[in-house]
Formats: structure tokens, C-alpha cells, sequence
């Protein structure tokens, strides 16, 4: 299967932004946190809106965008107390913009897309809240391209051997690689049910 050593380069945010910028793809402006002090100091740099997270959880637990100072204050206390290691991920909000997941397969030589996930939400709403069409109904044939590509270039580079998860958003024509989990999604099921390709076996 992939090594450990991928998995923990995504979840390590300041890795993970290094990986992406060798692979010129773009991400949204983001900055992590080790403690409320330092997020505070970096909110007020990057100004609202923020999407606001603890590092290292699972399925989008205390994830918030943030409008205001108010909604930041909220938010970082409630992500302080969610995860393990105290320092929190934040991300530029893009507003408006459509998000995608991508379900892929990888066996270190050749990556196979098992599907392309239009959320009817915009980007923003964690997967497991929001709702979701395969295929998808706005996409460009461009941008289905880039997304493929990226998608491509992503898990061989990384050496996924199985399953991998790529969430993109897309803001007034741009591509954005928001996160890339190189394990199974919670989509996978669904994904292998409206295609008929069973992913997982």
C-alpha cells in the first residue's frame, strides 16, 4: 500500500504546500497555527473570510468558516479542543467557488479516476455534510482536464499504491487542490455504485 511517509506529507501542512508549489499547482492562501496567539496574529494578516481547522482530525470535526472576528474567536477555541497536536490549519476562503472530489487508484505506474464529485454546495461544506453528482454537471472539458492531470502527477508523485482522495475547488475559472488524502473517502461506495466499478476491490 502507500507509505506512511505520503499520507503523513499531506497531512503536514507546511509539506504539503512545499509538495504542491514543486508540482506548480496552485492551493488557496493558507498559514498554520501552534497556538490561539499565533492564529490571531496570522488572521489579522490574512484577513476574513478563513476557513479555520485543527490539524490531524478526521471527517471535518470542528471545521468553520469564519466571517468575522467573532465567528474566529468561536471557531479556534472549538478547533483548540478538537485536536491532539494544538495547532490549527487556516485557509483562504474561496467564495463562490464550486468544489469537486476525485476518487482515484494508483499502483505507482498508472492512476485510474473512479470518479469526478460536483458538490451542490459551495466550496466550503466538509464532503461528509454536503451533497454530491457523479458526473458532474458544470465542470469544463478544461478544467476536467487540469483535474485529471493534477490527479495524475499528485499520486504518482507521491507513490499512492491504492485508493487516493483529491478535493479541488474551482473559483472564477481557477483550479485549487484544497486536500489530498491518499487513503479510501467516505465516497468511494458511492462512487462505485453510480459507475459500477467496484474501486475497492
Amino acid at each position: 500500500g502507500t507509505n506512511p511517509e505520503a499520507i503523513d506529507l499531506c497531512e503536514d501542512r507546511e509539506r504539503f504546500s512545499a509538495f504542491l508549489r514543486e508540482l506548480d499547482i496552485p492551493q488557496p492562501e493558507n498559514a498554520i497555527a501552534s497556538s490561539v496567539e499565533e492564529a490571531r496574529a496570522l488572521a489579522a494578516e490574512m484577513g476574513f473570510p478563513l476557513l479555520v481547522r485543527p490539524s490531524y482530525v478526521l471527517g471535518g470535526r470542528a471545521m468553520a468558516i469564519c466571517w468575522d472576528q467573532d465567528d474566529f474567536d468561536k471557531a479556534v477555541t472549538e478547533a483548540v479542543a478538537a485536536s491532539e497536536i494544538g495547532s490549527l490549519l487556516l485557509d483562504r476562503y474561496l467564495g463562490g467557488a464550486l468544489e469537486f472530489d476525485v476518487d482515484a487508484l494508483a499502483d505507482g505506474t498508472d492512476v485510474v479516476i473512479g470518479g469526478i464529485i460536483e458538490h451542490i454546495e459551495e466550496a466550503g461544506v466538509h464532503s461528509g455534510d454536503s451533497s454530491g453528482v457523479l458526473p458532474p454537471v458544470v465542470l469544463s472539458a478544461r478544467n476536467r482536464r487540469t483535474i485529471e492531470e493534477w490527479t495524475e502527477r499528485i499520486a504518482l508523485r507521491l507513490g499512492v499504491v491504492g485508493l487516493v482522495n483529491i478535493q479541488y475547488a474551482i473559483q472564477n475559472g481557477q483550479v485549487y487542490v484544497l486536500e489530498v488524502n491518499p487513503r479510501a473517502s467516505r465516497t468511494v461506495p458511492f462512487v462505485s455504485k453510480a459507475t459500477g466499478i467496484p474501486l475497492a476491490k
